[in-house]
Formats: C-alpha cells, structure tokens, sequence
C-alpha cells in the first residue's frame, strides 16, 4: 500500500513537472469570516497534508478580527494553521456606504501583502463583498485566482458580486451540476471548470460525533432533547434593509410565541446588522429563558448542533445547502436565497410579511425528518480540488480566455477529468436473492452484487447496508456519481415514509419496516421505496416499451405474480398503497388456494410456485419425465421441469401451462375493461410462455373495443432494479425549487 502510495505521489510530480509546476505550488487562502472558513477549512487542511506539493499562506481579514462577532480567527489557530497576516478591513457603520469602504480598505492594504507573498494562485470563496476586493487585487496584480462556489444562484447583491469574482477568477470549482452549466453559459473555459461538490460536505459526512449530546447542553441548556430545539441564523438583505430587519422582528416573535428552546446566531457583518442586534435586546432575547444568543460557534460543534436540531429558521445559505446533509427541516424566510437548489427539507416563506406563516411554517417543519440530500457533494470534493490543483500549468497565458457562444454541451471532468456518470443504487429484495447495482443514467447496469436473501430482518438490514457501502465506494472507481438509493421489495409499500407495511409470505420478518431512515443515515443519500410491481412498471416507463406511452400496465411473471399501473404518465399507488396487486384479481369462484389466503387467484395459477406445485404433482403420478429429461435423487422439481416436459411433448404439461396463460389472460381482460390501457407488458422469466395464450383469451373474452390493446413482452434484463434506479434518477434530476 505504501509502495502504490508513494509511486501515485511521483506519477502526480511528474504532472506538475511537466505542466511548469517543478517547484511547490505557492497557494494563498484568504479568510474572511465564520462561514467562508468551513468551506476553505477542508482544502487548507488537504493542501497541509501535501507539503511536497504545495505551500500554503494564510490570510485573514474581514469580520474575522472582529470582537463583535466572536474573533473568529482563533479557531485557525485551534486548527494549527500559521497565520501570514492579519489585515483589519471592515470599516464600523450600519449602512451600504460602510461595505464600500471596507472593499476600499481592503484595496488599499492587499497589494503590499499579495507583493510579499508572491503566491502562484490564490483562493477565493463565494459571494461576499471581502472577496470582490481580494479577487480584484489579485487580478490586477497578475495572480490566478481559483474561485470556490461560483454559478451558484442565491439573491440580493451576492448573485453580482459572485458573477463578478467569476468573470475576474481562471479557474473554477463548483458544487453543483446546475452551477457548472451557470459558468458555462457565462462563457467560462470549460477545461477550468471543476464540478468537485462543496468541500464542507467532505467534512459533513464524515462527521460521527457520538457526544452530540453534550454539545448540545453545553449551548442550549441541560435539560435539551435531540430534535427538540430550533438553530436560528438571519442575516439582514443589504438590497431591502428595512424589510429585512422588520422580517426578523417577526421570526423572534413567531418563535417566542412558539415556546421552544433557540440558539440563535449572530447576523453576519453587512449594512442592517447592528440593528438585528438591536432588535434581539429590545425583545429580549439574550435574557429569555428560551433562548441562547451567541456570535460563533465552532463549525464541529455547529454540524452537530444542526443535524440534531427540530427545525432550522432564517435565511442562511447554510440552511438550504449544509443541513440538508442532515435530513434536518429548514424553513427559509425571504428572498435572500431565491433561486438556490435545496432537498425537499426545505419549507420557503418567501413573503414572510406576517407573524403567522412564520408560526404555522414552524408547526409545519418542526420536528420532521427528511431523506438526506446531496445536492451539494458526495464527501470527495478535497481530493478532486487537490489533484485539479497540481494539474494547473503555470506555463499557460495568464490571460483569460471566455467561450462564447455557441456553447458546446459539455460535462466537466471529475478527478481524472473523466465523465461522472449520473447513477443510482438500485437494491431489489426478492424472495431468494438481494441485489444491489449501480445503475447509470441511460440504465447501463455498471455494476452488481448478489447474496441470498437473509431469514431474519436484523441480518437482511446488515447486509443491505453492507452492500449498498461497498458499491458507493465502489462508483467512485468506476465514475459514477451516486445520487440517491432506489429499494424494490416485495409487499405493501408506504413510498412516502419508506416503510413496508406489510409483506408477502416469501420474505420472512418484512411487515412494518422503516427502511429509508436507516439507510439513509448510514449513506447520507436521500432513499426511495417501492413495491416490485410498481418499480417493473417505472422500468418500463423510464428505459421499456413504456417510454412516451401514457397508459399502460405490467404484469410480472416470476416467483409470484404482481404489476404497476401507469395512468397518464404517472404511477398509481391507490388510497391505501394497495393498487396494482394483480396477481390476486381473482379468475375462478373454485380455483386452487392462493398465498393470499384467498382462492382462484392469477397468483394460484401462473406464478413460478403455482406451476412447481403442479409439476410436484405430475412428478409423483409419474407424469412429468418424457424421453429426454431426467430428474437427479437430490433436485428439486421446479417450475423449470414442467416447462420443459411441454417443450417436449408433454400433454398433462402443456395443458398446465395453457391453464397458467388463460387465467392470466384473463386477469387481462379483467383489467383492459378497468382501466383501459393501450399497452400490457408481460415482464419476468415466464412471460414468453404465456404471450400468446394471453393474446387468444383476449381476442375470445374482451369488449371489441378493447382487443387492438398491444401485448408485448419487456426486453428489459432486470425491471426491478432498472425501476429501483428509476425511482431516483426520475426525482433528483429534475428535483430544484
């Protein structure tokens, strides 16, 4: 390991070499406040852990040095980072005319540090006014400047000084896939865009504090619960002030009336803040036994305080990005942060004129729990940035160069700059097997894992996780960017919850399950759930015959029978989650007894344990074996024996399987004179055998206006998990409020 470390260490020195890197990279890192520093935090400490490729300078100014908001810049120190320089550039006042001479300041003192350090590039973060002056000083002095979270989309005058820095910035890295497309149409050189995810979430999601609790106490009091408190964070909108401030008059009174235990952090240095702190003392707030107002805290203990909170309130950027991670519900108030992309935890109040929708929001959101998100990064953001990094050639122009259109489509590269194909995990729980795949985009099945199913549901849990871990890390080597998890499980689903209600006799300890929390926290991926039917007919819809069609239904032929039911375009799950279980449409009064307790069921008839119970029966009356089929001592008969006594002239076994396909035909017709669909697809490994029958039942026994239905069989390979893999690429590419 050691050997393959050092000899990936050498080949990246030879790429810097060769790009004109032959001595340390000199990398500059400016801080200006609380918020940028978890974002920059990861890559300092990524660039510390290389000192064979880089040098990093710390510089720090901006709110920073402030003691009004904490004196931040002790926790760089804390972190065993050398600060270079200390610049003190915020100019004291409560107005727009303080930003700009703060930027002024900043201008005046950035040229004699940036002329002493020398640094071959320096790093910029996000949107704040500190940084506009830090990305103009460094371009007009000749330094590459790699820009953090540009694209992005927020409100107010970030959205103009974030697209400043961009035009002003030679290289770029981005959080998300929308944010890259925003860089692109902004004529930016595609090859100097990195869609690397926001580094925070490197940190995010590997943050296990098993001691949250005492974090908790220590900053809301001893007698706090988990998910029984509110973080506020409200920062003033420097293009409307005075609503700003009169919006967070109403969140404090929503929230007092609200009675529930707050921590509620300072507002950020920007014209309006000293009269949000003004307005706190006036209510209160610092002395009310519900509340606890503080200018900082540790980013560490931040995460933990967020991932355990009842609710998140404000307009912060990181109540739609960061918590997400979480699950934790957020409500967003005003336009602050309009046009971001957020997971569905996120309520917004975009008018919060009045004390009231911010109080019913709060009764809304409080205390939920959402499928966690990462819209924002998968965790591996600091590895991409590092090797982007060393692949800058400092022997390439200084001078910009903008791509104007026609805008080619074009997908930026991952840490090799190779596509990351947009991918699900796919699990399908079936009555034998477990089946966990990476699923691309296009339905590709990259890769795919198989064990039997376990008996008991502590051991099936393990192993789903077990898997469902092993091929996350897996899609990194393969460029698979995974975006959520798709489960397919036989049973009444619940997709909303995530929970299976009840389950079919095949899978043992099934009923009343929970399987997105689990998962979902074990993965900080957002988690889907539906029954095997349903998720054959997304198959069916997304990659199948049932692309573009908008009615249409699916019939699986397997182990059981079962089905989804598409009806103008979208799946029908029915008042109780019970729709489409048609393998228990019922053809025959006396028919044989079915696993559902009931009788004459397609089920009892057609389905894979129907048709071995059959061929047992033949077997024992000698009725089965014909001139080229054998059956060993220890085999047990199985539908597959009678399939193939037909093929080979077996009356009695022909006769069966004409039975099986007539009372599926007619469960058909049952369901052509109901819902009338212009499609059935017959899916699963018994399809063939009963097309055709089905089609001679419908052209006896259905309504003439009926019969010029389409029977198809599916040519898809694996319906359950390619629906698994639907469930999530349906919702999270198109999933932006």
């Amino acid at each position: 390991e050691v050997y393959f470390k050092n000899l990936s260490k050498q080949k990246q020195k030879e790429v810097m070499e060769k790009n004109g890197n032959n001595h340390k990279l000199r990398v500059c890192v400016a801080t200006c406040n609380r918020a940028d520093y978890s974002k920059l935090a990861p890559i300092m400490f990524g660039i510390k852990a290389e000192p064979q490729f880089f040098e990093l300078d710390v510089v720090v100014l901006g709110s920073h040095l402030i003691d009004d908001y904490g004196n931040t810049y002790r926790m760089i120190e804390q972190d065993d980072f050398d600060i270079h320089t200390r610049l003190h550039t915020i100019v004291r006042g409560e107005d727009e005319a303080a930003m700009v001479e703060s930027v002024g300041l900043a201008l005046v003192k950035l040229p004699d540090v940036l002329n002493r350090l020398k640094p071959d590039i320096m790093i910029v973060h996000g949107d704040r006014f500190d940084a506009l002056a830090l990305a103009t000083s460094a371009a007009l002095m000749n330094i590459r400047i790699l820009h953090i979270e540009g694209g992005e989309v927020s409100g107010t005058i970030d959205d103009s000084i974030r697209h400043a820095i961009t035009k002003l910035a030679h290289y770029h890295v981005c959080c998300t896939r929308s944010a890259e497309q925003h860089l692109i149409a902004m004529c930016e050189d595609h090859d100097r865009i990195l869609l690397a995810g926001c580094p925070s979430y490197d940190k995010l999601l590997s943050a296990k504090n098993k001691d949250y609790m005492s974090i908790i106490r220590m900053w809301l009091g001893e007698d706090v619960k988990t998910r029984d408190y509110i973080v506020a964070l409200q920062h003033p909108v420097t293009t409307d002030i005075k609503h700003s401030i009169k919006m967070f008059e109403l969140t404090l009174d929503a929230l007092i009336s609200f009675n529930k235990r707050t921590l509620v952090l300072f507002p950020n240095v920007d014209a309006g803040d000293k009269e949000m702190v003004r307005v706190m003392r006036k209510k209160g707030i610092e002395h009310h036994p519900n509340f606890r107002a503080v200018k900082h805290v540790p980013f560490d203990q931040f995460i933990q305080l967020v991932a355990h909170a009842g609710c998140m309130i404000g307009n912060s950027s990181c109540g739609v990005r960061e918590v997400g991670a979480f699950g934790t519900p957020v409500i967003n108030l005003g336009t602050r942060q309009t046009g971001r992309e957020t997971g569905e935890n996120v309520l917004h109040v975009r008018d919060a004129d009045t004390q009231d929708k911010i109080l019913h929001a709060l009764q809304l959101q409080f205390g939920k729990q959402y499928p966690c998100s990462k819209i924002y990064g998968d965790g591996n953001a600091v590895p991409r940035i590092l090797k982007f990094l060393k692949s800058i050639n400092l022997k390439e122009p200084l001078q910009k160069k903008f791509c104007f259109p026609p805008v080619k489509d074009n997908i930026s590269q991952d840490i090799d700059h190779i596509l990351e194909t947009q991918s699900a995990l796919a699990v399908d729980l079936g009555g034998t097997n477990l089946r966990v795949a990476i699923v691309s985009m296009k339905g590709e099945i990259v890769k795919k894992y198989t064990q039997l199913n376990p008996k008991t549901y502590e051991d099936r849990l393990e192993l789903i996780l077990k898997m469902c871990i092993e091929a996350a890390s897996e899609a990194v080597n393969v460029n698979c960017r995974i975006l959520g998890v798709g489960i397919s499980t036989g049973g009444r689903v619940n997709p909303r919850e995530g929970i299976v209600l009840h389950s079919t006799k095949l899978i043992q300890e099934w009923s009343s399950v929970d399987l997105r929390t689990p998962i979902s926290d074990a993965l900080h991926l957002p988690v889907w759930v539906d029954n095997d039917g349903n998720c054959a007919a997304l198959a069916e819809r997304k990659f199948g015959h049932g692309k573009g069609v908008e009615n249409f239904v699916t019939l699986i032929t397997g182990t059981g029978i079962g089905g989804g039911i598409i009806h103008q375009h979208e799946l029908i799950h029915g008042s109780s989650f019970c729709a489409a279980e048609l393998g228990h449409i019922v053809v025959s009064l006396d028919g044989p007894e079915c696993l559902c307790g009931s009788q004459g069921c397609i089920e009892a008839y057609a389905s894979g344990i129907a048709l071995q119970r059959e061929a047992k029966k033949l077997h024992d009356e000698d009725l089965l074996l014909v001139e080229g089929m054998s059956v060993k001592k220890e085999e047990v008969v199985s539908a597959a024996h009678l399939i193939q006594a037909a093929k080979l002239g077996n009356t009695k076994a022909e006769s069966v399987l004409r039975t099986a396909g007539t009372a599926l035909g007619l469960g058909v017709v049952n369901i052509l004179h109901t819902m009338n669909p212009s499609l059935v697809i017959l899916s699963g490994v018994l399809a063939g055998h009963y097309v055709n029958t089905v089609k001679d039942v419908i052209n006896r026994q259905a309504l003439s206006s009926v019969k010029t239905v389409d029977v198809v069989v599916s040519n898809l390979a694996d319906p359950a998990l390619l629906g698994a893999a639907s469930l999530v690429l349906d919702y999270t590419t198109r999933r932006i409020y």
